[in-house]
Parts: C-alpha cells; structure tokens; sequence
C-alpha cells in the first residue's frame, strides 16, 4: 500500500515508522527541514520537503498512484486543502484529516466533509479522542487504560501490578480455577519494556502492566481478583478548561450526571467561556499549583484528579500535589512520552497520550480486511485487533488449538450474535463472529491476512 503522511510531527513520524515496519510504501512531507531529515534518518520512508498542500508536492510524491492521504499537520486548513487537492487532482481513494478546532467539527456543518464538499473520508480530533480516552478510565478505576470492543460488549483492560495483586507469582492456566465463573484471558504483559504475549505457563510479576480481555459484565470481579476494588469517582477535578478539559467535562455531565465536575483553569476568559457553556460543571479560575485554589476546590475529598493543560510539566506538579492533599487517584496529560515512565514512578496513577491516541484512531482506517477497531499499545509494540471473521478465514470452522495461529496472536474474546464467548482451546470461531486479537507489531500484518478474504494464510 502506498500513503502520503502530510505532517512529520509526533503523529506523523509515528504512524509512518509503524507502516514503513509493515513494508508499506511511505512518503512524508513537511516544511521542516530537521523534521524530514529525522524521518529520512530513522526511518525506511521517503521524506520530502514542501508544502503538503501545494500541487506540485503531491505530483511529486505520485499522489495519483497512492492508496491514501493521512494529513495530520499542525493546521487544520493545511491538512484539509490537501485532502481536497489529492482528491481533485489526484483522485487518492482514502482521505483521512486531522483536525482540531471544533468549530469546523460541529454537528450543524455535519455535510462540510461531504464528498461534494470538502472530500475527507475521516477526520480525527486529538482533544475529543484524549477527553473520551481518560472518561473510558474513569469508568473503570484502578485500570491504567480501558479500551471497549465488540459494541462495549468486551472490554480490554490494562492493570499495573504490585506485590498486592492476588495473583502475582500465579500461572495464568489456574485463574479459571481461581476464579470460578470469570469470562477473562490474558493477553499480553509489558515486563521491562518488552511485550509478551504469554503461553498458559506464564507467571504475573510484581511491577508487570497486564492487558486482559473480559466480558463487560464481568470488569468488576476482574478487577478485583488483579486487587483493584476502588469505587467509581463521585467527585472529580479537571485542570484546564481548554478543548480537551471542556469536553471531558460535557462527557462526564452528559453520561455521568451524578458526578460532580469542577474545572480549575488560569485564564479568566477561558473560564468564563467554560462556565457559560457548561451546564453543572464548577468553574475555578485560577492556578492548580496554588495550594488554596486546590482547597477552594476541595482537592481532600475528590477521588480523581485530571490534569490536561497544554503544559505537561504543569500537569504532573498537580497531580503529584493533588496526591499530597489527599485525591485518591490522578491523570495527567503528557505529550513527551519519553519520561512516561518517571512520571509513574513519581506517583501518578496514569498518563495519558494524545499521540499515541490519535495514532491508534488513524490506524483503525489504514487496517486491510474486515478491520473494525484498532487500539495501539504502547507506542506500536502491539496493537488490539477487532475484526469479523469470514468463511475464508483460516481460523474459521476448527478449535483454535489446531488453527496454528502464530506465536505473537492471542485470540481474547468473540461476539457471536449477543453472546459473548472468552475462548478456550476448543473454542471454534464461526464466519461472522467478531473476534477480538492481542498481536505483536511483527504480527500485525498476518492478522490483517487472517480478516481478508484469502484462504492461504496458513
């Protein structure tokens, strides 16, 4: 597959070294100089320099033979201009456009992206993608990501262990024993910054990140056999009110309307607005690192504290005084994700990526064959797979334990018609289940095979 990444930021390096790992053929444009170097460098891409948008960059990227346009530049108008020209003139069959300011993403312009209009197949908003990543975490405390599948049926979930959890130092065969009754399978561990992806015989250690997959109904008996039986937050405080903090504010007022929302942010303007538009949301104006504004705002008796301003150092100060005070757990918003792990370290409870989010939302829709949803893990060491199985698929019609799926796939949950089914060695997928599957980044491609129409995979 050819593509066109027009941005060579942090998303756009990103999802070109994850293409380029998969053989696809890759071009980056960018107006930066260093940046196309850096991908020229470390990458297996062709970077070039110009204006993503102009005509005659996109002849010369042979914008008229690539399968796909991916413009994740800092502005909107640039990524959607270049859309529109490799549709126009090029007539690219796959547009996908990032863009930030909400006005263009309102429900009353809902036909801007029309393909008589302005001709964007989709188009990824990075602060309505992070505001519905941290409420998907607050719906299950104590998980360090929560990721819904198969219609909010199964849900993946990532747990970081201690030497608390019940079942450290346990084989993974006998939780079924353990735990009578609990629809969950364990489908890979990140152990010093590697992931595995975990045979019956495999042992949970103190200090591993688990992911596992569970019937939804079950995510609360789950979390407590890892030792995580924390109550969902009644009290919650967000640091900044700018797009990201505003949303997840109208997120938690609109699914969550028992919950109660104070927003904490230093512009007074900002906040004014924020206040204005939000229904029962409390709006502080002020500074999260002044001990009185966190009084103010009754930081002793909130459970979950959220910091997502543009700042990420001032996000981690406050959820590490917040901790101080007494909040039970913390989220901050951390763009270099090179020192996530510090962070953690220090004690915030988790951290959150607004690369690593909308890399995952873009991947959904580059994936080939019956592709449904794509989830990232940890910076494209794995990715969480839902795809539908069709009559061609070689997993189709017998147990998985005969289907010789490769080392680096795990088969973790199925949605037949509206049972969910967490599979077992005598499991047999049948055409049209969606099937659920944790892979390694060297696994990506061959599970896209597995979804396709091919019947030689195997």
């Amino acid at each position: 597959m050819k593509v066109i990444i027009c941005g060579a930021g942090q998303v756009g390096f990103n999802i070109a070294r994850q293409l380029a790992r998969e053989r696809n053929d890759v071009i980056v444009i960018d107006q930066s100089t260093d940046l196309v170097r850096r991908v020229n460098e470390l990458l297996d891409v062709q970077g070039m320099v110009g204006h993503a948008s102009h005509p005659d960059m996109l002849e010369a990227a042979d914008a008229s033979s690539a399968d796909m346009i991916i413009a994740v530049t800092h502005t909107d108008e640039v990524n959607m201009i270049a859309c529109q020209v490799a549709h126009s003139l090029f007539e690219v069959p796959t547009k996908i456009a990032r863009v930030r300011n909400q006005n263009y993403l309102q429900a009353m312009w809902a036909n801007l992206f029309a393909r008589d209009n302005l001709p964007i197949d989709v188009t990824i908003s990075p602060e309505i993608e992070v505001a519905r990543a941290i409420s998907r975490r607050l719906d299950v405390p104590g998980a360090s990501d929560m990721m819904p599948f198969a219609d909010d049926r199964v849900r993946v979930i990532s747990v970081l262990t201690d030497n608390s959890c019940p079942i450290v130092d346990t084989p993974l065969r006998q939780l079924t024993e353990l735990f009578s009754g609990l629809s969950i399978r364990v489908l890979g561990i990140l152990r010093d910054q590697l992931i595995l992806t975990p045979s019956g015989d495999e042992f949970i250690n103190a200090g591993d990140e688990v992911y596992f997959a569970a019937d939804a109904d079950h995510v609360r008996r789950a979390m407590a056999a890892f030792g995580h039986e924390e109550r969902e937050a009644r009290r919650v405080i967000v640091v900044g009110g700018g797009n990201i903090g505003f949303y997840l504010a109208e997120l938690l007022e609109s699914e969550h309307p028992s919950v109660n929302v104070k927003i904490i942010e230093s512009s007074r303007e900002r906040a004014e607005v924020a206040a204005d538009r939000l229904g029962q949301a409390i709006v502080l104006n002020g500074d999260a690192l002044d001990r009185e504004i966190l009084r103010e705002a009754n930081i002793e008796a909130t459970e979950t504290f959220v910091a997502v301003t543009n700042d990420d150092q001032v996000n981690v100060l406050a959820c590490l005084l917040a901790k101080r005070h007494g909040c039970q757990r913390t989220i901050a918003l951390v763009n270099n994700m090179s020192y996530s792990q510090l962070v953690v370290s220090l004690g915030v409870d988790v951290v959150v990526s607004p690369r690593a989010t909308t890399v995952s939302t873009i991947l959904q829709h580059v994936r080939r064959g019956r592709i449904i949803k794509v989830h990232s893990v940890h910076d494209g060491r794995a990715e969480i797979i839902e795809g539908e199985a069709l009559e061609t698929s070689p997993l189709v019609g017998m147990a998985l334990r005969e289907s010789q799926i490769p080392r680096g796939i795990i088969v973790g949950a199925l949605l037949r018609k509206n049972e969910v089914i967490i599979p077992r060695g005598d499991t047999v997928i049948e055409a049209g289940d969606r099937v659920i599957v944790f892979a390694a980044a060297n696994m990506v491609t061959k599970v896209e095979q597995i979804f396709s129409v091919r019947s030689d995979y195997f």
